[in-house]
């Protein structure tokens, strides 16, 4: 009955705009740390966006900082990834990610071991 499910990808022009969302169904929702990961083919998932449903504290990859942000609508279960600005190595799969969080810490981590709970990925392509 766990379950993420990805939208939002698509094909846009660099410099333009996609906003993802994720469906979040979970045991204890708001106890969770979600996050956005990516893949490029060819290269290991990396995180792009980490988001601390407890305390709505943020974090980013350098290379999406300040282009990219994560926010989350608890009353819909649904997390949010704002991208603008886009550039072709943005180019991946990205995947919706949910962990329990840990107790005592306000900010999520940033490993894929972290997260154990995945959807299924949405393609974002932007061409150059």
């Amino acid at each position: 009955q766990v379950q993420l499910v990805e939208s939002g990808g698509g094909s846009v022009q660099a410099g333009g705009s996609l906003r993802l969302s994720c469906v979040a169904s979970l045991p204890s929702y708001s106890d969770y740390c979600m996050a956005w990961f990516r893949q490029a083919p060819g290269k290991e998932r990396e995180g792009a966006a980490y988001f601390h449903v407890n305390t709505a504290r943020t974090a980013y990859s350098d290379s999406v900082k300040g282009r990219f942000t994560i926010s989350q609508d608890d009353a819909e279960n649904t997390l949010f990834l704002q991208m603008n600005s886009l550039k072709p190595e943005d180019t991946a799969m990205y995947y919706c990610a949910a962990g329990r969080a840990v107790w005592g810490r306000t900010v999520c981590g940033r490993r894929l071991e972290a997260y154990n709970h995945w959807g299924q990925g949405t393609q974002v392509t932007v061409a150059s």
